[in-house]
């Protein structure tokens, strides 16, 4: 799914039981970042590794927004398959290590990720190629969850806080409605309306709609 056809574009992949997506943004100069890798067998893993290669993509950041079961499935294959460290919120590790027996639940294969040995922060900015992200600080859903604002390109990458006509759920650990809510409403919702939402699962929304139709809000 292409966004863009200006500086920085967008494709998304489908992956695992939860039908979770994982995003590769990519530029002009071909550098790119994977966000929340949820590839679980062995056609994902060549899924996403075969778009790489034939766009001859040179990948800088393995992030993750939050880590949920569901977004750190491929942590290790990306991890290992291009030499990169894992980056999240420091806070996020505790929700990391719980992922072990969050698949033994579940009954699903799980290769152990690596730990988090970048950290990030709100203010924080990523760069890879041209392009440039904001993070936000993101809680609610999970203890400390973050989201990649392109300013550039009116793209926000927004993990499982906001989705199409819905929001995170808030029942797991760290999870807090009212948290979820503030933070949706300061971070997201005084962005421009035309900015794109890219979630964590589900069909890509914007700003715009979802103030005036989330039931939610």
């Amino acid at each position: 799914m292409t966004l863009k056809e200006v500086y920085m574009q967008v494709q998304s992949f489908t992956f695992n039981l939860f039908s979770e997506n994982t995003y590769i943004l990519y530029d002009v100069t071909n550098e790119c970042i994977i966000i929340d890798p949820g590839c679980n067998d062995n056609y994902e893993r060549q899924e996403i590794s075969e778009f790489i290669r034939s766009n001859n993509l040179k990948p800088k950041h393995l992030i993750n927004t939050h880590c949920h079961i569901d977004h750190i499935l491929g942590n290790k294959f990306i991890a290992e398959t291009y030499n990169l460290p894992l980056t999240a919120h420091k806070k996020e590790k505790q929700v990391l290590d719980f992922g072990t027996q969050t698949a033994m639940m579940y009954q699903m294969h799980y290769e152990i990720s690596p730990d988090i040995t970048k950290f990030l922060e709100e203010g924080d900015i990523i760069t890879f190629g041209k392009t440039q992200l904001d993070i936000l600080f993101t809680p609610g859903h999970s203890p400390a969850s973050i989201s990649l604002y392109c300013k550039s390109e009116n793209i926000l990458v927004a993990g499982d806080v906001l989705f199409q006509g819905s929001i995170g759920r808030t029942d797991l650990p760290g999870g807090n409605f009212e948290t979820l809510t503030r933070n949706i409403k300061a971070k997201f919702f005084t962005l421009p309306d035309e900015t794109i939402v890219l979630s964590g699962h589900g069909n890509p929304t914007t700003i715009g709609i979802e103030k005036r139709t989330n039931p939610f809000f």
